[in-house]
Protein backbone atom coordinates (compact mmCIF):
# COMPACT_ATOMS: atom_id res chain seq x y z
CA UNK A 1 0.00 0.00 0.00
CA UNK A 2 1.52 3.57 -0.84
CA UNK A 3 2.65 5.70 2.14
CA UNK A 4 1.88 9.23 1.73
CA UNK A 5 3.98 11.94 2.92
CA UNK A 6 2.18 14.96 4.60
CA UNK A 7 4.12 18.51 3.74
CA UNK A 8 5.47 20.68 6.65
CA UNK A 9 1.91 22.55 6.58
CA UNK A 10 -0.84 19.68 6.20
CA UNK A 11 -2.85 18.62 8.84
CA UNK A 12 -3.44 14.96 8.45
CA UNK A 13 -6.89 13.11 8.85
CA UNK A 14 -7.30 12.06 12.55
CA UNK A 15 -6.33 8.60 12.07
CA UNK A 16 -6.70 6.27 14.59
CA UNK A 17 -3.18 5.70 14.74
CA UNK A 18 -2.58 9.43 15.70
CA UNK A 19 -5.19 9.11 17.85
CA UNK A 20 -3.93 6.25 20.27
CA UNK A 21 -0.36 8.06 20.08
CA UNK A 22 -2.30 11.35 21.20
CA UNK A 23 -3.83 9.65 23.89
CA UNK A 24 -0.12 8.28 24.96
CA UNK A 25 1.34 11.47 25.04
CA UNK A 26 -1.63 13.34 27.36
CA UNK A 27 -1.13 9.78 29.77
CA UNK A 28 2.93 10.78 30.05
CA UNK A 29 2.70 14.14 30.49
CA UNK A 30 0.38 13.22 33.16
CA UNK A 31 2.55 10.85 34.83
CA UNK A 32 4.99 13.25 35.30
CA UNK A 33 2.83 16.24 36.75
CA UNK A 34 3.05 18.56 33.67
CA UNK A 35 0.75 21.54 33.06
CA UNK A 36 2.60 22.22 30.32
CA UNK A 37 3.45 25.64 30.77
CA UNK A 38 0.50 27.67 32.75
CA UNK A 39 2.95 27.67 36.16
CA UNK A 40 6.01 28.60 33.87
CA UNK A 41 5.73 32.08 35.51
CA UNK A 42 6.38 31.15 38.59
CA UNK A 43 9.10 33.50 40.19
CA UNK A 44 10.75 30.66 42.63
CA UNK A 45 13.73 29.46 40.39
CA UNK A 46 13.65 26.18 41.59
CA UNK A 47 10.22 25.25 40.81
CA UNK A 48 10.91 26.50 37.11
CA UNK A 49 13.72 23.74 37.33
CA UNK A 50 11.49 21.17 38.44
CA UNK A 51 9.19 21.95 36.04
CA UNK A 52 11.44 21.62 33.46
CA UNK A 53 13.18 18.67 34.58
CA UNK A 54 9.84 16.82 34.32
CA UNK A 55 9.36 17.96 30.60
CA UNK A 56 12.99 16.40 30.39
CA UNK A 57 11.56 13.49 32.09
CA UNK A 58 8.76 12.96 29.84
CA UNK A 59 10.37 13.72 26.35
CA UNK A 60 12.19 11.17 26.53
CA UNK A 61 9.64 8.54 27.68
CA UNK A 62 8.01 9.53 24.60
CA UNK A 63 10.51 8.35 22.64
CA UNK A 64 12.97 9.60 20.42
CA UNK A 65 11.58 12.03 17.95
CA UNK A 66 10.08 13.94 21.23
CA UNK A 67 13.77 13.81 22.13
CA UNK A 68 15.28 15.52 19.13
CA UNK A 69 12.04 17.73 19.83
CA UNK A 70 13.46 19.10 22.46
CA UNK A 71 17.13 18.85 21.75
CA UNK A 72 16.30 21.59 18.53
CA UNK A 73 14.18 23.86 20.92
CA UNK A 74 17.36 23.74 23.25
CA UNK A 75 19.24 25.99 20.52
CA UNK A 76 16.59 28.77 20.97
CA UNK A 77 16.67 30.84 24.10
CA UNK A 78 14.65 33.49 22.55
CA UNK A 79 11.65 30.61 22.61
CA UNK A 80 11.93 29.27 25.83
CA UNK A 81 12.83 30.36 29.24
CA UNK A 82 16.54 29.96 30.20
CA UNK A 83 15.90 26.84 32.96
CA UNK A 84 13.93 25.40 30.49
CA UNK A 85 17.08 25.41 27.54
CA UNK A 86 19.56 24.24 30.32
CA UNK A 87 17.75 21.11 30.81
CA UNK A 88 17.12 20.34 27.56
CA UNK A 89 20.04 20.54 26.58
CA UNK A 90 20.90 17.41 28.56
CA UNK A 91 18.35 15.01 26.62
CA UNK A 92 19.84 11.86 25.13
CA UNK A 93 18.26 10.02 22.57
CA UNK A 94 17.79 6.46 23.80
CA UNK A 95 17.41 4.41 20.36
CA UNK A 96 17.91 1.03 20.07
CA UNK A 97 20.63 0.17 16.75
CA UNK A 98 18.87 -0.20 13.65
CA UNK A 99 19.61 -4.26 12.60
CA UNK A 100 22.08 -5.27 9.82
CA UNK A 101 19.00 -6.33 7.64
CA UNK A 102 17.62 -2.83 8.01
CA UNK A 103 20.93 -1.43 7.09
CA UNK A 104 21.10 -3.07 3.95
CA UNK A 105 17.95 -2.89 2.93
CA UNK A 106 17.79 0.98 2.92
CA UNK A 107 21.08 1.10 1.38
CA UNK A 108 20.08 -1.46 -1.43
CA UNK A 109 16.90 0.84 -2.19
CA UNK A 110 19.11 3.80 -2.40
CA UNK A 111 21.72 2.50 -4.19
CA UNK A 112 19.42 0.80 -6.50
CA UNK A 113 22.38 -2.43 -6.82
CA UNK A 114 22.86 -5.03 -4.28
CA UNK A 115 25.03 -3.51 -1.83
CA UNK A 116 28.13 -5.94 -2.84
CA UNK A 117 28.44 -4.27 -5.93
CA UNK A 118 29.61 -0.69 -4.29
CA UNK A 119 30.76 -2.19 -0.80
CA UNK A 120 33.76 -4.59 -0.30
CA UNK A 121 32.52 -4.25 3.36
CA UNK A 122 30.00 -2.51 5.89
CA UNK A 123 30.79 -2.52 9.36
CA UNK A 124 27.52 -3.86 11.30
CA UNK A 125 28.51 -2.42 14.14
CA UNK A 126 27.46 1.10 14.32
CA UNK A 127 29.88 3.94 15.32
CA UNK A 128 26.75 6.13 16.10
CA UNK A 129 22.75 5.95 16.21
CA UNK A 130 20.57 8.58 16.50
CA UNK A 131 17.15 9.52 16.11
CA UNK A 132 17.13 10.01 12.02
CA UNK A 133 20.15 7.98 11.27
CA UNK A 134 23.06 5.97 12.20
CA UNK A 135 26.72 6.10 11.02
CA UNK A 136 28.85 2.38 9.96
CA UNK A 137 31.92 2.25 8.73
CA UNK A 138 32.50 0.80 5.44
CA UNK A 139 35.22 0.30 2.70
CA UNK A 140 34.49 0.66 -0.89
CA UNK A 141 34.76 -1.93 -3.94
CA UNK A 142 38.47 1.17 -4.72
CA UNK A 143 39.34 0.09 -0.75
CA UNK A 144 39.14 3.34 0.07
CA UNK A 145 37.60 3.83 3.72
CA UNK A 146 34.36 5.27 4.25
CA UNK A 147 31.48 6.67 6.73
CA UNK A 148 28.39 5.44 5.33
CA UNK A 149 25.07 7.45 6.72
CA UNK A 150 22.01 5.35 6.78
CA UNK A 151 17.97 7.18 7.34
CA UNK A 152 15.89 4.94 9.65
CA UNK A 153 12.94 3.27 7.91
CA UNK A 154 10.59 4.97 9.63
CA UNK A 155 12.23 7.98 10.21
CA UNK A 156 10.35 10.32 8.27
CA UNK A 157 6.88 8.59 8.62
CA UNK A 158 7.54 9.04 12.84
CA UNK A 159 8.40 12.86 12.66
CA UNK A 160 5.86 13.29 10.08
CA UNK A 161 3.29 11.92 12.86
CA UNK A 162 4.72 13.81 15.81
CA UNK A 163 4.78 16.91 13.79
CA UNK A 164 1.08 16.55 12.59
CA UNK A 165 -0.26 16.23 16.65
CA UNK A 166 1.72 19.27 17.35
CA UNK A 167 0.46 21.28 15.18
CA UNK A 168 -3.10 20.18 15.87
CA UNK A 169 -1.98 21.16 19.56
CA UNK A 170 -0.80 24.20 18.48
CA UNK A 171 -3.80 25.07 16.73
CA UNK A 172 -5.78 24.55 19.58
CA UNK A 173 -4.13 25.89 22.61
CA UNK A 174 -0.95 27.56 20.87
CA UNK A 175 -2.87 30.95 21.45
CA UNK A 176 -4.09 30.51 24.92
CA UNK A 177 -2.54 33.93 26.67
CA UNK A 178 -1.54 31.92 29.46
CA UNK A 179 0.96 29.93 26.97
CA UNK A 180 2.15 32.57 24.76
CA UNK A 181 3.22 34.86 27.97
CA UNK A 182 6.12 31.98 28.12
CA UNK A 183 6.46 30.99 24.59
CA UNK A 184 5.10 31.65 20.98
CA UNK A 185 4.29 27.99 20.27
CA UNK A 186 3.62 29.04 16.21
CA UNK A 187 7.64 30.00 15.92
CA UNK A 188 8.34 26.65 17.61
CA UNK A 189 6.28 24.80 15.48
CA UNK A 190 7.72 26.66 12.35
CA UNK A 191 11.18 26.22 13.76
CA UNK A 192 11.00 22.17 14.18
CA UNK A 193 9.38 21.93 11.21
CA UNK A 194 11.63 23.37 9.23
CA UNK A 195 14.87 21.48 11.10
CA UNK A 196 13.99 18.40 11.25
CA UNK A 197 12.31 17.92 7.59
CA UNK A 198 16.04 19.63 6.55
CA UNK A 199 17.54 16.81 8.56
CA UNK A 200 15.86 14.00 6.39
CA UNK A 201 17.59 15.17 3.36
CA UNK A 202 20.78 14.28 3.21
CA UNK A 203 21.52 15.72 0.32
CA UNK A 204 21.28 19.24 2.14
CA UNK A 205 24.26 17.98 4.13
CA UNK A 206 26.21 17.08 1.26
CA UNK A 207 25.34 20.86 0.15
CA UNK A 208 26.72 22.09 3.63
CA UNK A 209 30.03 20.11 3.67
CA UNK A 210 30.59 21.39 0.48
CA UNK A 211 29.60 24.89 0.73
CA UNK A 212 32.25 24.44 4.22
CA UNK A 213 34.85 23.42 2.14
CA UNK A 214 35.16 27.11 0.35
CA UNK A 215 34.54 28.93 3.49
CA UNK A 216 37.61 27.21 5.24
CA UNK A 217 39.92 27.11 2.18
CA UNK A 218 42.04 29.83 3.75
CA UNK A 219 43.33 27.75 6.68
CA UNK A 220 45.52 25.10 6.06
CA UNK A 221 44.79 23.58 9.99
CA UNK A 222 41.15 22.94 9.18
CA UNK A 223 38.85 20.74 7.06
CA UNK A 224 36.04 18.81 6.41
CA UNK A 225 35.75 15.16 4.71
CA UNK A 226 34.54 14.80 1.53
CA UNK A 227 31.56 13.47 -0.01
CA UNK A 228 30.90 10.77 -2.82
CA UNK A 229 28.00 12.41 -4.38
CA UNK A 230 27.85 9.64 -7.11
CA UNK A 231 26.70 7.37 -4.34
CA UNK A 232 24.96 9.70 -1.82
CA UNK A 233 20.84 10.50 -2.04
CA UNK A 234 18.58 11.74 0.54
CA UNK A 235 18.62 8.57 3.16
CA UNK A 236 22.38 7.88 2.24
CA UNK A 237 25.45 9.95 2.59
CA UNK A 238 28.54 8.39 1.70
CA UNK A 239 31.58 10.65 3.05
CA UNK A 240 35.49 10.10 3.47
CA UNK A 241 36.36 8.51 6.98
CA UNK A 242 38.48 10.63 9.02
CA UNK A 243 40.25 7.77 10.83
CA UNK A 244 41.48 10.59 13.53
CA UNK A 245 41.32 11.42 17.14
CA UNK A 246 39.65 13.67 19.63
CA UNK A 247 40.87 17.07 19.71
CA UNK A 248 41.73 17.00 23.08
CA UNK A 249 44.16 14.12 22.50
CA UNK A 250 46.20 15.88 19.61
CA UNK A 251 49.60 15.77 20.65
CA UNK A 252 51.30 18.95 21.42
CA UNK A 253 53.07 20.60 19.43
CA UNK A 254 53.15 24.06 16.88
CA UNK A 255 50.41 22.13 14.71
CA UNK A 256 48.05 22.33 17.72
CA UNK A 257 49.04 25.98 18.37
CA UNK A 258 48.26 26.73 15.26
CA UNK A 259 45.02 24.68 14.58
CA UNK A 260 43.28 26.29 18.32
CA UNK A 261 44.05 30.09 16.32
CA UNK A 262 42.92 29.06 13.17
CA UNK A 263 39.23 27.18 14.65
CA UNK A 264 38.64 30.42 16.89
CA UNK A 265 39.39 32.74 13.53
CA UNK A 266 37.61 30.71 11.57
CA UNK A 267 34.30 31.05 13.55
CA UNK A 268 34.45 35.28 13.56
CA UNK A 269 34.85 34.61 9.23
CA UNK A 270 31.88 31.91 9.01
CA UNK A 271 29.73 34.23 10.79
CA UNK A 272 30.84 37.60 10.06
CA UNK A 273 31.93 37.23 6.81
CA UNK A 274 30.36 34.42 5.19
CA UNK A 275 26.84 34.53 7.56
CA UNK A 276 26.95 30.45 7.22
CA UNK A 277 28.52 28.26 10.20
CA UNK A 278 28.49 24.57 11.77
CA UNK A 279 26.24 25.19 14.65
CA UNK A 280 27.09 22.42 16.89
CA UNK A 281 30.36 22.51 17.24
CA UNK A 282 30.54 20.40 20.26
CA UNK A 283 34.12 18.35 20.74
CA UNK A 284 32.40 14.71 19.69
CA UNK A 285 32.35 16.96 16.25
CA UNK A 286 35.85 18.44 15.83
CA UNK A 287 38.50 15.42 15.11
CA UNK A 288 42.11 15.49 14.75
CA UNK A 289 43.75 13.91 11.93
CA UNK A 290 46.56 14.81 9.76
CA UNK A 291 48.04 17.38 11.22
CA UNK A 292 44.20 19.22 11.19
CA UNK A 293 40.76 19.52 13.20
CA UNK A 294 37.86 18.20 10.87
CA UNK A 295 34.47 19.29 10.96
CA UNK A 296 31.96 16.48 11.41
CA UNK A 297 27.91 16.01 11.29
CA UNK A 298 26.77 19.09 9.11
CA UNK A 299 22.90 18.14 9.88
CA UNK A 300 22.89 21.39 12.16
CA UNK A 301 24.14 24.84 10.75
CA UNK A 302 23.49 28.89 10.78
CA UNK A 303 22.66 31.69 8.69
CA UNK A 304 23.64 35.18 9.40
CA UNK A 305 21.77 37.32 7.03
CA UNK A 306 24.39 40.49 5.61
CA UNK A 307 22.14 43.50 7.88
CA UNK A 308 22.86 40.98 11.46
CA UNK A 309 26.38 40.35 10.11
CA UNK A 310 27.39 44.22 10.32
CA UNK A 311 25.39 44.83 13.80
CA UNK A 312 27.63 41.97 15.03
CA UNK A 313 30.89 43.19 13.58
CA UNK A 314 30.14 46.06 15.63
CA UNK A 315 29.04 44.31 18.51
CA UNK A 316 32.37 42.62 18.65
CA UNK A 317 34.57 46.23 18.32
CA UNK A 318 32.71 47.45 21.10
CA UNK A 319 33.73 44.30 23.34
CA UNK A 320 37.12 44.59 21.94
CA UNK A 321 36.68 48.30 22.97
CA UNK A 322 35.15 47.72 25.96
CA UNK A 323 32.13 50.32 25.25
CA UNK A 324 29.24 49.37 27.06
CA UNK A 325 27.21 52.03 25.75
CA UNK A 326 27.74 51.24 22.29
CA UNK A 327 27.54 47.92 22.64
CA UNK A 328 23.82 48.66 23.98
CA UNK A 329 23.15 50.95 20.62
CA UNK A 330 23.79 48.12 19.06
CA UNK A 331 21.65 45.80 20.57
CA UNK A 332 18.86 47.87 20.16
CA UNK A 333 19.76 48.17 16.38
CA UNK A 334 19.63 44.63 16.35
CA UNK A 335 16.34 44.05 18.34
CA UNK A 336 14.53 47.32 17.02
CA UNK A 337 13.94 48.31 20.78
CA UNK A 338 15.35 51.39 20.60
CA UNK A 339 11.42 52.80 20.82
CA UNK A 340 10.54 51.00 24.13
CA UNK A 341 8.56 52.90 26.30
CA UNK A 342 9.24 49.98 29.47
CA UNK A 343 12.69 49.51 28.70
CA UNK A 344 14.97 50.88 31.50
CA UNK A 345 17.46 51.78 29.22
CA UNK A 346 20.01 53.10 31.90
CA UNK A 347 19.88 49.86 33.76
CA UNK A 348 20.04 47.22 30.42
CA UNK A 349 23.82 49.50 29.83
CA UNK A 350 24.64 49.11 33.39
CA UNK A 351 23.77 45.01 33.40
CA UNK A 352 25.70 44.77 29.65
CA UNK A 353 29.16 46.78 31.32
CA UNK A 354 29.06 44.61 34.50
CA UNK A 355 29.16 41.32 32.51
CA UNK A 356 31.53 43.38 29.89
CA UNK A 357 33.93 44.35 33.25
CA UNK A 358 33.47 40.60 34.28
CA UNK A 359 34.67 38.54 31.32
CA UNK A 360 37.38 41.68 30.61
CA UNK A 361 39.08 41.22 34.21
CA UNK A 362 38.93 37.24 33.82
CA UNK A 363 41.98 34.73 33.97
CA UNK A 364 43.34 33.83 30.52
CA UNK A 365 41.82 30.48 30.44
CA UNK A 366 38.46 31.81 31.39
CA UNK A 367 38.54 35.46 29.33
CA UNK A 368 36.02 33.93 26.32
CA UNK A 369 34.07 36.12 24.07
CA UNK A 370 31.28 32.83 23.31
CA UNK A 371 29.66 33.13 27.30
CA UNK A 372 30.14 36.62 27.25
CA UNK A 373 27.90 36.73 24.60
CA UNK A 374 25.72 34.14 25.60
CA UNK A 375 25.75 36.40 29.13
CA UNK A 376 24.34 39.59 26.94
CA UNK A 377 21.57 37.27 25.01
CA UNK A 378 20.53 36.70 28.63
CA UNK A 379 20.47 40.25 29.71
CA UNK A 380 19.00 41.08 26.59
CA UNK A 381 15.68 38.33 27.32
CA UNK A 382 15.58 40.06 31.01
CA UNK A 383 14.41 43.31 29.82
CA UNK A 384 12.38 41.92 26.48
CA UNK A 385 15.04 42.84 23.66
CA UNK A 386 15.79 39.50 22.61
CA UNK A 387 18.62 38.87 20.28
CA UNK A 388 17.67 37.77 16.46
CA UNK A 389 17.29 33.73 16.67
CA UNK A 390 20.06 33.56 14.16
CA UNK A 391 22.14 35.43 16.45
CA UNK A 392 21.40 33.09 19.42
CA UNK A 393 22.54 29.98 17.44
CA UNK A 394 25.87 32.23 16.90
CA UNK A 395 26.69 32.60 20.01
CA UNK A 396 26.17 29.22 21.33
CA UNK A 397 28.53 27.58 18.61
CA UNK A 398 30.65 30.32 19.16
CA UNK A 399 30.86 29.76 23.23
CA UNK A 400 31.20 25.72 22.40
CA UNK A 401 34.16 26.16 19.87
CA UNK A 402 36.07 28.44 22.58
CA UNK A 403 35.65 25.58 25.18
CA UNK A 404 37.28 23.35 22.55
CA UNK A 405 39.88 26.33 21.60
CA UNK A 406 40.87 26.30 25.63
CA UNK A 407 41.54 23.03 25.93
CA UNK A 408 43.89 22.89 22.88
CA UNK A 409 46.08 26.04 23.59
CA UNK A 410 44.68 27.35 27.43
CA UNK A 411 46.92 30.78 26.65
CA UNK A 412 45.13 31.76 23.70
CA UNK A 413 43.39 35.25 24.63
CA UNK A 414 40.35 35.10 22.23
CA UNK A 415 40.30 39.17 22.58
CA UNK A 416 43.75 38.99 20.36
CA UNK A 417 42.49 36.30 18.50
CA UNK A 418 39.20 38.74 17.64
CA UNK A 419 41.12 42.09 17.54
CA UNK A 420 43.37 40.98 14.99
CA UNK A 421 41.55 39.71 12.45
CA UNK A 422 38.87 42.81 13.16
CA UNK A 423 42.05 44.48 12.14
CA UNK A 424 42.75 42.61 9.03
CA UNK A 425 39.27 42.67 7.98
CA UNK A 426 38.66 46.29 8.16
CA UNK A 427 41.60 46.88 6.25
CA UNK A 428 40.72 44.75 3.66
CA UNK A 429 37.59 46.66 3.22
CA UNK A 430 39.39 49.47 3.21
CA UNK A 431 41.75 48.56 0.51
CA UNK A 432 38.76 47.30 -1.64
CA UNK A 433 36.87 50.59 -1.09
CA UNK A 434 40.12 52.80 -2.34
CA UNK A 435 40.00 49.94 -5.89
CA UNK A 436 40.13 52.19 -8.76
CA UNK A 437 36.91 50.17 -9.74
CA UNK A 438 35.00 50.56 -6.55
CA UNK A 439 35.93 54.40 -6.38
CA UNK A 440 34.48 54.84 -9.70
CA UNK A 441 31.59 53.28 -9.00
CA UNK A 442 30.57 55.12 -5.41
CA UNK A 443 31.79 58.24 -7.19
CA UNK A 444 28.73 57.84 -9.49
CA UNK A 445 26.02 56.44 -7.68
CA UNK A 446 26.97 59.44 -5.42
CA UNK A 447 26.15 61.73 -8.70
CA UNK A 448 22.83 60.29 -9.71
CA UNK A 449 22.03 60.50 -5.77
CA UNK A 450 22.53 63.64 -5.36
CA UNK A 451 20.97 64.92 -9.02
CA UNK A 452 17.53 62.77 -7.83
CA UNK A 453 18.22 64.86 -4.29
CA UNK A 454 18.15 67.96 -6.09
CA UNK A 455 15.14 67.28 -8.84
CA UNK A 456 13.50 66.45 -5.98
CA UNK A 457 13.83 69.71 -4.34
CA UNK A 458 13.36 71.00 -7.50
CA UNK A 459 9.88 69.82 -8.17
CA UNK A 460 8.69 70.23 -4.38
CA UNK A 461 9.62 74.22 -4.52
CA UNK A 462 8.31 74.13 -7.76
CA UNK A 463 11.15 74.64 -10.33
CA UNK A 464 9.88 71.81 -12.17
CA UNK A 465 6.62 71.80 -13.93
CA UNK A 466 3.95 69.56 -12.60
CA UNK A 467 5.05 69.56 -8.75
CA UNK A 468 3.98 71.59 -5.88
CA UNK A 469 4.39 75.72 -6.05
CA UNK A 470 6.55 76.96 -3.07
CA UNK A 471 7.88 80.09 -3.21
CA UNK A 472 10.66 81.39 -1.50
CA UNK A 473 12.94 84.38 -1.98
CA UNK A 474 16.77 82.93 -1.36
CA UNK A 475 18.87 85.97 -0.93
CA UNK A 476 22.15 83.51 -1.18
CA UNK A 477 23.21 81.37 -4.13
CA UNK A 478 20.78 79.11 -5.69
CA UNK A 479 19.11 75.96 -4.19
CA UNK A 480 21.11 73.87 -6.82
CA UNK A 481 24.47 75.54 -6.23
CA UNK A 482 23.82 74.97 -2.49
CA UNK A 483 22.87 71.30 -2.64
CA UNK A 484 25.50 70.88 -4.87
CA UNK A 485 28.76 72.50 -2.51
CA UNK A 486 27.13 70.89 0.19
CA UNK A 487 27.14 67.16 -1.77
CA UNK A 488 31.17 68.07 -2.87
CA UNK A 489 32.41 68.51 0.71
CA UNK A 490 30.55 65.88 2.31
CA UNK A 491 32.08 63.43 -0.05
CA UNK A 492 35.48 65.26 0.59
CA UNK A 493 35.31 64.61 4.68
CA UNK A 494 33.99 60.96 3.92
CA UNK A 495 36.68 60.25 1.49
CA UNK A 496 39.05 62.03 4.27
CA UNK A 497 37.94 60.58 7.11
CA UNK A 498 37.96 57.14 5.21
CA UNK A 499 41.77 58.36 4.65
CA UNK A 500 42.76 59.04 8.03
CA UNK A 501 41.08 55.71 9.20
CA UNK A 502 42.69 53.00 6.83
CA UNK A 503 46.05 55.39 7.84
CA UNK A 504 45.26 54.37 11.83
CA UNK A 505 43.91 50.26 10.79
CA UNK A 506 47.24 49.58 8.12
CA UNK A 507 49.52 51.50 10.96
CA UNK A 508 48.27 49.02 13.82
CA UNK A 509 48.39 46.10 11.41
CA UNK A 510 51.99 43.30 11.51
CA UNK A 511 51.64 42.61 7.58
CA UNK A 512 51.30 45.84 6.02
CA UNK A 513 54.19 47.88 4.11
CA UNK A 514 55.21 50.83 5.98
CA UNK A 515 54.26 53.02 2.94
CA UNK A 516 50.77 52.05 3.08
CA UNK A 517 49.22 53.67 6.21
CA UNK A 518 52.33 56.78 5.56
CA UNK A 519 50.33 56.95 2.27
CA UNK A 520 46.63 57.18 3.49
CA UNK A 521 47.96 59.44 5.90
CA UNK A 522 49.15 61.96 3.52
CA UNK A 523 46.12 61.79 1.69
CA UNK A 524 43.69 62.22 4.30
CA UNK A 525 45.75 65.23 5.51
CA UNK A 526 45.47 66.94 1.74
CA UNK A 527 41.71 66.19 1.30
CA UNK A 528 41.66 67.43 4.92
CA UNK A 529 43.50 70.94 3.76
CA UNK A 530 41.13 71.14 0.70
CA UNK A 531 37.86 70.87 2.23
CA UNK A 532 38.70 73.61 5.13
CA UNK A 533 40.29 75.86 2.02
CA UNK A 534 37.21 75.07 0.52
CA UNK A 535 35.11 75.97 3.68
CA UNK A 536 37.21 79.49 3.91
CA UNK A 537 36.28 80.34 0.67
CA UNK A 538 32.81 80.12 1.02
CA UNK A 539 31.99 82.26 3.75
Amino acid sequence: MARTHLSAGEIPPFEPRLAARATHIAAVMAKHGLKLFSQSNEPDISIRRQQAKRLRAALEELGPIFSKLGQVLSTRPDLLPIEYIEELSLLQSRVPPMTESEVVQVSEQELRVPWEDVFKSIDPKPLAAGTIAQVHRATLESGERVVVKVQRPTARMDIEQDLALLQVFVEKVGKRPALNQVIDMEAVFKHLSTSLHSELDFRQEADNIERMQVVLADYNRLAVPSVHRDLSTSRLLVMEEIQGIPIRQAPAGPARIQAARQLLESYYKQIIVDGFFHADPHPGNLMWWKDCIYFLDFGMVGMVGTDLREHLLLMLMALWQEDAAFLTDVTFMMTSADNSSTLDVARFQSEIGEVMAKYRTASLAEMQIGPLLQEMSAVSLRHGVPLPASLTLAIKALAQVQLATAELDPALDPYDVAGKYLMRLMAKRMGTAFNPKTLLYQSQKLKVRTLRMIEAVENFVGARPGGPKLVVNFRANSLEDIVRHTGRRLALGLTAAASILASGFTAASTVTAEWVPITFGIVGGLLTLGLVIDLLQRH
